[in-house]
C-alpha cells in the first residue's frame, strides 16, 4: 500500500527508534565479509594449537596463542560494526564449527597407524604432544569465544544504536573490555590444567595476564581497527542504504 503524502514507509513502531539510533549496517553480498570470516577462523584454529603450550616470560605466565587471539576479536569488531549483530553471530558459529572440524582432523591423524620404525614412533609422539591436547583447548575456546564474542558484539551494536556513527572508539574499547574478561576467565578455567597450570597463584596470574594483555592489544589497535572499519564501510555499496534502516533496529535488538 502506498503511504500517504508526507508519511514515511517505515512502520511507526520502528521509525522513531531507527531515526533516533541512526545505526547503519551493510549486507554481506561483497567479498569482504568472506575474507574476514576466513581470517577469523584461521586465527582461532592457530590460536587453539598455540594455546596447548604454556609460555613463561619470567613471572608472567601465558600460552603460545597469546599473540594471535586478539586478532580474532579485532576482526569480530569489524564484522559487528559493519554488518551487525546477526551477521557477527553467524560468523562466530561458523568459526566454532571450523574449529571443531580441525580438532576432529587432528584426532583422526593421530589415530591413523604410522610407520613401524623409530622415525615413525618419533613422529607419532611429536604429533600427540603437539596436537593431542587441542580438543580440550578447543572446548575451552568454544565456550569462551562464544560467550566473549557474543557479549562483545552485542554491546558494540547496542552502543551503536545509541550513538550512530559517532564515538566508534568508545564502542570498540567498551565492548572489547567486557568481552575479553568473560572470554579469558572461561578459557583459562578450562585450559589451565591442560597446559600444566595447577596452583591457584599461577592460575590468577594466567587470567590477569591474559585479560590485561588482550585488552591492551585491542586498545592499542583501536586506531588501526577504526581505519579498517572505515575502509570497509566506504567499499560496501549497501552500507547505510535506506532499505537497511528498519533492519538496523533488529540488528541492535
Amino acid at each position: 500500500m502506498t503511504p500517504a503524502p508526507g508519511r514515511s514507509a517505515v512502520p511507526e513502531d520502528i521509525q522513531p527508534t531507527a531515526a533516533r539510533s541512526a545505526a547503519r549496517f551493510a549486507d554481506i553480498g561483497s567479498p569482504y565479509f568472506g575474507i574476514m570470516l576466513a581470517a577469523m577462523a584461521v586465527v582461532l584454529i592457530l590460536s587453539n594449537i598455540g594455546a596447548s603450550k604454556g609460555v613463561a616470560f619470567g613471572p608472567i605466565v601465558t600460552d603460545g596463542g597469546f599473540f594471535l587471539f586478539p586478532l580474532a576479536y579485532i576482526l569480530g569488531d569489524v564484522i559487528s560494526e559493519v554488518y551487525g549483530y546477526k551477521v557477527a553471530r553467524k560468523a562466530i558459529f561458523t568459526t566454532f564449527a571450523l574449529s571443531v572440524f580441525a580438532s576432529l582432523c587432528y584426532w583422526v591423524v593421530i589415530a591413523l597407524p604410522g610407520f613401524d620404525d623409530e622415525y615413525g614412533a618419533a613422529k607419532q609422539s611429536a604429533l600427540e604432544g603437539a596436537l593431542g591436547p587441542v580438543p580440550q583447548i578447543v572446548l575451552a575456546s568454544l565456550l569462551a569465544f562464544l560467550a566473549g564474542q557474543t557479549i562483545n558484539s552485542w554491546i558494540l551494536v547496542r552502543m551503536k544504536a545509541r550513538t550512530g556513527e559517532k564515538s566508534l572508539w568508545a564502542r570498540l574499547m567498551g565492548s572489547s573490555g567486557a568481552g575479553e574478561f568473560v572470554d579469558t576467565l572461561i578459557f583459562c578455567s578450562i585450559a589451565a590444567p591442560v597446559i600444566g597450570i595447577a596452583d591457584f597463584g599461577s592460575f590468577v596470574n594466567y587470567v590477569l595476564v591474559g585479560f590485561i594483555y588482550k585488552t591492551l592489544v585491542e586498545f592499542l589497535f583501536v586506531p588501526v581497527t577504526s581505519l579498517a572499519i572505515n575502509w570497509v564501510k566506504r567499499r560496501e555499496p549497501s552500507y547505510g542504504a535506506p532499505a537497511r534502516a528498519a533492519e538496523a533496529v533488529t540488528n541492535a535488538a
